[in-house]
């Protein structure tokens, strides 16, 4: 007995350390991919989305407050990657790990649950966990610029909104794809395959020429986010939301279609304010799909209890050799 006891002692510190390198190394490799594409606001480098912070978010709500050491290490990491170890960096480095502990808390206060099944969660997610907990790292991060001078005073609220939309937009669109991968078990049921098949295939048509056409046929897009939500709920429209915001993305930081002649601010604010009006129509419209047909169920079931309870009483007045209650008050009526 104490064998077993020393070597689980022994396996939980070896399991949190190995937790700990997962969630530095994919919040590190994700960092590298948002600054892919880079916009330019007001003389600052911003990311139009902040992978990394969805990331943070979905493994503190999938593993707990044990992982937060992983998010510091990651964004250590990245910081140290792009620029020298300064008091402004560890600054932000400080920022970057407590926005999405913050989230997380807020989220969990609110009594989120991870299968976004309900209108609240979907609600809760994006003004709790991106709108009010992305506050903090961009509050830090662009009042870091201006206390070490890299950024004049006029120039604030464009970066401080361009940081906050970024990594608003990261917990938004990565997040509930990560809480979906989560919950996947094997075997996977590939029902209406066909359906998903031709939905992907015309996205991966239609989503490119709208990103890329001078025509700003960005409208197009929303047509197929709605199927994808009405038909394979979060799933669906989450992914079709990623693929979307990362064409449309890679667009924007290209200057090509619809983002051709624009200034940079004027970049930002129509990417993100399409990244955040498709990314609300996601959450919020397949939340309430997934609430009427869960609400759909349960009136089945209570129907289908009804049914069974009837037969029972049924049943019991046969075995008895009376009818029902009408058909033996009028047989005693006729008797006197």
């Amino acid at each position: 007995m104490a064998a077993v006891v020393g070597s689980q002692d022994l396996r939980t510190p070896v399991v949190l350390a190995l937790q700990t390198l997962a969630v530095a190394a994919c919040y590190y490799v994700s960092g590298k991919l948002g600054l892919l594409r880079e916009l330019v606001v007001e003389g600052a480098v911003v990311t139009p989305i902040w992978p990394p912070t969805g990331i943070s978010v979905a493994f503190l709500l999938i593993f707990g407050l044990r992982c937060w050491p992983g998010i510091a290490l990651g964004a250590f990491f990245v910081i140290l990657s792009i620029t020298s170890l300064t008091p402004s960096a560890l600054g932000v480095l400080a920022g970057n790990t407590a926005a999405p502990v913050v989230g997380y808390l807020l989220l969990r206060r609110a009594g989120f649950r991870n299968d976004l099944a309900r209108l609240r969660d979907g609600l809760a997610l994006v003004f709790l966990g991106a709108f009010t907990a992305m506050l903090i790292s961009s509050t830090v991060g662009a009042g870091l610029l201006i206390v070490t001078d890299k950024l004049d005073g006029p120039s604030f609220w464009a970066v401080w909104l361009a940081w906050w939309v970024g990594d608003a937009m990261g917990v938004l669109i990565v997040t509930p794809v990560l809480l979906l991968l989560a919950r996947i078990r094997p075997p996977l049921r590939l029902t209406r395959w066909k359906e998903a098949s031709g939905l992907a295939l015309i996205a991966c048509c239609v989503v490119p020429l709208a990103a890329h056409s001078w025509l700003s046929l960005l409208f197009l897009v929303y047509p197929l986010l709605i199927w994808a939500a009405l038909r394979f709920q979060l799933a669906g429209s989450m992914l079709c939301a990623l693929f979307a915001s990362i064409m449309v993305t890679v667009a924007a930081t290209d200057r090509a279609g619809p983002f051709d002649g624009l200034s940079r601010v004027e970049v930002m604010l129509k990417l993100q304010a399409f990244n955040g009006a498709m990314a609300l129509t996601a959450l919020i419209l397949s939340a309430v799909i997934i609430e009427q047909i869960h609400t759909r169920r349960s009136v089945e079931r209570a129907c289908q209890e009804l049914v069974e309870v009837l037969e029972h009483l049924t049943a019991g007045e046969s075995a008895d050799g009376r009818g029902p209650p009408e058909e033996d008050g009028l047989a005693r009526r006729q008797d006197e």
